[in-house]
Order: structure tokens, then C-alpha cells, then sequence
């Protein structure tokens, strides 16, 4: 799994950027965030998402926030309306 940003090239130019998902704390689509972009996430906070799986490296990230790791916690009911792992949390079945 590659958790480099992906290269891109923009339209009419033959330069090409870095296009990197993760700004702000909210998922970059409105949408739950895939492994790359959450590995990424993790790289970004100084931690080596290794053979972690999906719950594992978010609360690594959460730990690493300094926020308590209640993903996948939350019987559907959360009060962290600016969480960036939301969408993907209330989904899940606990």
C-alpha cells in the first residue's frame, strides 16, 4: 500500500504537484477515509502503520491527537461532529 501522496498532473501545464488528501480535520470527501489516506494521516503524526489494522492505526492517531480512541465505540451517537474518522465510525457495529 503506497501512502505517498499521489502525483498529478494539472490540466494545461506540464508541471506536476503533489496532490496530498489530508487538510483540515474532516474527511477529504464527506465520505470514510480509505487506508492510504488514513496511513497517510498516521505517517504524518510520526507513526509506522506496520501490519496495524483499520481500528488499530486510528487510535494510534487518535492517542497521537491527544484525543481518547473511541472509534468504532460509539453505538452510532457521537459527539465529535469535526472528527475526520466519523463517517466511517458510525457505520461500524460495535
Amino acid at each position: 500500500m503506497n501512502f505517498v501522496g499521489t502525483k498529478k498532473k494539472a490540466v494545461n501545464s506540464k508541471k506536476t504537484q503533489t496532490v496530498v488528501p489530508l487538510k483540515g480535520t474532516h474527511s477529504p470527501r464527506g465520505k470514510a477515509m480509505t487506508m492510504a489516506e488514513i496511513g497517510q494521516k498516521a505517517l504524518s503524526r510520526g507513526i509506522q502503520p506496520g501490519q496495524m489494522d483499520k481500528a488499530e492505526l486510528i487510535h494510534s492517531i487518535q492517542r497521537s491527537e491527544g484525543n481518547a480512541p473511541c472509534f468504532g465505540t460509539s453505538n452510532s451517537q457521537c459527539p465529535y461532529t469535526d472528527c475526520c474518522f466519523m463517517t466511517d465510525c458510525l457505520t461500524m457495529k460495535c
